[in-house]
């Protein structure tokens, strides 16, 4: 089993340089921060190595001991060529010896006359060693420092040797940084991210500057401000970095135009390539498309050709065999009206048709023949007597169209004296296209000057002048016809010219029309006389 044994009260005795710390600074009632410790401890091992040696300072024995606040402390130690970077080492150990040499009591024994209290110069060094040595009170002894260097190089200086002249003055001014390990200036190796980083960290920084009125360390700071911002900003006017950075920056932007603009022109150059090439497609499918339907147009033509000597052929064969039966009959009067129907057959029937119905005559008697080819005569006068119907139904239709546009309409256009149609053709001329509201004005024109009394609306007038119109042009265009037959070259080009507003395709569909309606008309003034003689 496990044993414990009563507890011992032990006495515990405070050691070190860091209780010593302490007690000196509660001696001289002033605190320090944790991080001014730890800069001091710093300070002492990066100078605990190093020799102290003093310089005399020759007006030490004529400084007044009430005037101490306006000396220069370090001088007064002996550490005026050392100043801000004296570590805390040197300060004890530049105060123990200024003692040993400057005690009262050593002096005194010498024989040398000592001043009463205070009075004896002694009282500076005293003094001067409470500032040093306190963290807080040096640094604001430090912050007006009268010795430190504020100048601050031109911009012609800086120009020519940069790195030298601003060097060194960003160095002096690193000892105002809270940070120990301020960035340096760097040298034209430095990337663009470490002299970003070094302008922007002395921009921030400000000098600590401590002193009892408050009116005068406010004038200071901003003094000091602008003294900083103004080397940061010369400095970076002449850092010769900067200007590279900027170039490349340039010539990075300039490389990146270039690159998009030989991106476009690229896409660009793809873009009309795949044009051409889809014109080039195009083309050739054209090619192919228009070369099948040549080939195919060949192809019926051959058709055609070959299907149209098979059509002679087997015309001229009906035509041989019913001339060899004396077209089925004896009389002659039979066989010339034979001879009409079998020709009529030969231009009526289809290949197919005149096949099969030489196909039936070869294997037949001379009656049977003439059946088979009466039946084919009856069949096909019987579909031309319905086409025949046809087309005088429309030739009637067509007659009343015409005969209805030729009178002007119904209502008010149906009564049209020579007196009013002379005044619709001057009131025309008078108020030509263009004219506001003209057929209204037209008519109420007419109304205005026409003798006859017959009141007329602008849709009156409308029908009646394209009515005229088209009797003009029509008048005009048979009068092209008689003019130009149908051996003249370029005939219906020389017609159309004829004809005012209208084409070569116009005049030639009018002229079809015109055709069709004089065969429609013959057509029904034969069927009038055949009605009439068959009623004798």
């Amino acid at each position: 089993m496990l044993s414990f044994t009563a507890s011992v009260l032990c006495q515990v005795e405070p050691v070190g340089r860091w209780f010593e710390a302490f007690i000196k600074r509660r001696n001289i009632h002033v605190s320090a921060s944790f991080q001014e410790l730890e800069d001091e401890k710093e300070l002492s091992e990066e100078s605990g190595d190093e020799e102290l040696q003093l310089e005399e300072f020759p007006m030490l024995k004529t400084l007044d001991p009430k005037d101490w606040k306006n000396q220069d402390h370090y001088a007064v130690l002996g550490l005026g060529h050392v100043r801000y970077k004296a570590s805390q080492k040197q300060i004890k150990a530049a105060h123990k010896a200024m003692v040993l040499k400057h005690h009262p009591d050593k002096r005194k024994a010498a024989g040398e006359q000592i001043g009463e209290g205070d009075n004896d110069y002694f009282t500076c060094i005293t003094k001067a060693y409470e500032i040093l040595s306190d963290p807080v009170k040096r640094r604001a002894f430090n912050s007006i420092d009268p010795t430190f260097d504020n100048t601050i190089p031109s911009k012609s200086e800086g120009k020519e040797n940069f790195f030298e002249v601003f060097s060194p003055v960003f160095e002096r001014n690193a000892r105002w940084s809270n940070k120990r390990n301020a960035p340096k200036l760097g040298d034209m190796n430095s990337s663009f991210e470490e002299v970003d980083a070094f302008y922007s960290f002395c921009r921030d920084e400000r000098r600590w500057i401590e002193k009892q009125n408050r009116a005068a360390r406010a004038l200071r700071k901003k003094e000091e401000m602008n003294r900083i911002r103004t080397l940061v900003d010369t400095a970076y006017s002449c850092d010769p970095r900067i200007k590279k950075f900027k170039e490349e920056e340039k010539a990075k932007k300039e490389a990146e135009k270039k690159a998009k603009v030989e991106a476009k022109r690229k896409e660009q150059e793809e873009r009309e390539r795949q044009r051409q090439a889809e014109i080039e497609a195009a083309r050739i499918a054209k090619e192919k498309e228009e070369e099948e339907i040549r080939q195919q147009a060949l192809l019926m033509k051959k058709e055609k050709d070959i299907q149209k000597k098979a059509i002679k052929k087997e015309r001229q064969k009906l035509r041989t065999t019913c001339k060899n039966w004396n077209y089925f009959s004896d009389n002659e009067a039979e066989c010339v009206k034979m001879m009409e129907e079998v020709e009529k057959l030969c231009d009526r029937l289809e290949l197919t048709s005149l096949q099969c119905l030489n196909e039936a005559l070869t294997s037949t008697t001379r009656e049977e023949g003439r059946a088979a080819v009466e039946k084919q005569i009856h069949e096909v006068n019987e579909q031309i007597r319905r086409e025949k119907e046809e087309a005088d139904a429309r030739m009637r239709q067509a007659t009343k169209s015409s005969e209805k546009s030729a009178s002007g309409g119904v209502g008010g256009s149906k009564n049209w004296p020579e007196d009013d149609l002379q005044l619709l053709i001057k009131a025309v001329n008078l108020f030509p296209a263009g004219t506001n509201s003209r057929w209204e004005v037209i008519a109420n024109y007419m109304n205005l000057h026409s003798t006859t009394g017959i009141k007329r609306t602008a849709k009156d007038v409308i029908n009646k002048a394209k009515s005229l119109q088209k009797l003009e042009e029509q008048k005009l265009l048979e009068q092209a016809l008689k003019t130009y037959p149908v051996n003249t070259p370029e005939r219906w080009e020389k017609i159309a010219a004829s004809v005012p507003g209208r084409s070569k395709k116009d005049c030639m569909k009018r002229y079809k029309e015109l055709v069709e309606m004089v065969k429609a008309k013959k057509a029904a003034q034969e069927q009038v006389v055949n009605a009439g003689k068959a009623k004798k």
